[in-house]
């Protein structure tokens, strides 16, 4: 079936998000067509403002609307330790488990050479400038156990060992190839009381 223009083009626009497929955004879009406009306009209003307003904390690479983000600014956070996730949505993960209160590092990306993904193309410069200027006693290293993960971790142990600091781990209550994304708090939160130094 042909769809009239501008709802071809909603469902186009709803299938460039990920996990949206044909029926998943034509079903969507014919829900924004019912919505009042009021709703409609606020939608959008909404999507502008994260777009525009959004930016990447100058510090850990969190996304915040202010830099240093809120997160570096709370000065009740522990700022000896240091959380290194992939990407926003783990230290979101992690933040909901209310049983981390030290800094994050976002990486932006995992090390992946067959996605065209090296060691230059994530935060890992940035973390260890970070490690050098501040006293640092302890990163955890909280990255989705996949081979990436697996490959940027490994890496990561490797050069801060010279530091002379505590290298931990997650404790993982999580199969191999899964997301911290997707982990339930309670998963999460034992997984950080059980990180191990890693040797």
């Amino acid at each position: 079936m042909e769809y009239t223009k501008p709802l071809a083009k909603l469902i186009e626009c709803f299938q460039k998000l990920p996990s949206i497929g044909p029926k998943t955004a034509t079903r969507l879009a014919l829900h924004v067509i019912k919505m009042p406009l009021s709703n409609v306009s606020e939608f959008a209003d909404a999507l502008m403002d994260a777009k525009t307003k959004i930016t990447y904390c100058e510090n850990c690479f969190n996304i915040s609307c202010s830099s240093p983000c809120e997160i570096c600014s709370d000065h009740t956070r522990n700022k000896k330790i240091i959380c290194v996730v992939s990407e926003t949505k783990d230290l979101m993960a992690i933040e909901k488990t209310n049983e981390y209160h030290g800094l994050y590092h976002v990486l932006q990306g995992l090390i992946s050479p067959i996605d065209g993904i090296g060691v230059d193309d994530i935060r890992i410069k940035e973390l260890l400038y970070r490690i050098n200027q501040n006293d640092i006693e302890e990163v955890i290293l909280a990255l989705n156990p996949s081979v990436e993960g697996e490959a940027t971790a490994m890496y990561l142990n490797k050069l801060l060992k010279p530091f002379n600091i505590k290298i931990t781990r997650i404790a993982f209550g999580l199969p191999m190839g899964s997301e911290l994304e997707y982990a339930d708090e309670m998963t999460l939160a034992r997984a950080l009381e059980g990180r191990v130094e890693i040797e």
